[in-house]
């Protein structure tokens, strides 16, 4: 199984929770991991930025990253959201197979 960890960054912990209960409810990630208090610096319109964010990391499979990143550019604040997926190249496989038997098909 190919196993993916997807990346995300959102505005406030509401959102962030907001994400991942459905992502976890409609079955496109088997587990949501939501950290608070990231600070981030970054380019937007040709001006440097800050502004304090949460980072979100969904476990999945790579045959649901397309409809998990559409899931959730629809229900994100954030005109550009980050949603990038990192594949998994080993692990603990109990775990793997977790997340496998837990990501809808």
């Amino acid at each position: 199984m190919d196993i993916r960890f997807v990346y995300m960054t959102a505005g406030s912990p509401a959102e962030a929770r907001a994400i991942g209960r459905e992502l976890v409810e409609s079955g496109l990630a088997a587990c949501v991991n939501i950290l608070p208090g990231m600070q981030s610096v970054y380019r937007w319109e040709g001006k440097i930025e800050a502004a304090d964010e949460v980072v979100v990391i969904a476990k999945t499979t790579a045959s649901r990253v397309p409809e998990l990143t559409a899931k959730v550019k629809s229900l994100h604040s954030y005109e550009c959201p980050c949603v990038v997926s990192l594949k998994v190249e080993g692990g603990h496989q109990p775990f793997l197979d977790w997340i496998a038997a837990n990501v809808s098909s």
